[in-house]
């Protein structure tokens, strides 16, 4: 990883961003969801081998379904009262080709720390009208819920579970270079 001190930053722009997910609900559909509230940095001028930070606000997840927000900030999901952020923090970021790279890092979710690889499409670079200059990325990855103590399930008659274990994540992300001061 590059040296942070000194050096340019990426900041998060979050009118231009969002990150997302999807599991399965009854085992046949997709339940989507996001996370209105976040903030990211990248560390270097360089993306390959910068740092790369999440704060996630986990009360900010949103359904479109006011009862199950509700109950996903229990403590049977996120735990929101105990656990209000969630956050990840790279150990690597490779590039594999001109627009693709691999993004590994630790992901926390409810108190519980794990290693994580998200796969990341480098969309480009551009200035917008105002001269700011931007990069923007899409990511995307699956995580297994329970790795993280999100156990909570139901069984069904059918002999199925009311949600699937598997999330799959999604980020579309627009950053705002910073000149080190």
């Amino acid at each position: 990883m590059e040296n942070t001190q000194n050096q340019t930053k990426w900041v998060l722009d979050p009118s231009h961003s969002e990150l997302s997910f999807k599991v399965k609900h009854l085992m046949i559909s997709n339940v989507k969801g996001e996370f209105r509230k976040f903030s990211a940095e990248i560390a270097g001028e360089k993306f390959a081998a910068a740092p790369v930070r999440v704060a996630i606000d986990a009360a900010s997840i949103f359904t479109n379904e006011e009862n199950r927000d509700a109950h996903l900030r229990s403590a049977d999901f996120f735990d929101v009262e105990n656990h209000p952020e969630m956050s990840f923090a790279s150990t690597s970021f490779k590039k594999v080709d001109d627009e693709n790279y691999q993004l590994a890092g630790q992901l926390t979710l409810k108190g519980v720390t794990k290693p994580v690889v998200l796969d990341v499409e480098f969309g480009g670079i551009a200035t917008d009208p105002y001269g700011n200059e931007k990069a923007a990325f899409s990511l995307s990855g699956k995580i297994n819920r329970k790795d993280w103590g999100l156990n909570w399930n139901a069984a069904l008659e059918t002999g199925g579970i009311l949600v699937g274990e598997e999330v799959r994540i999604q980020g579309d992300m627009q950053f705002v270079k910073k000149s080190a001061e």
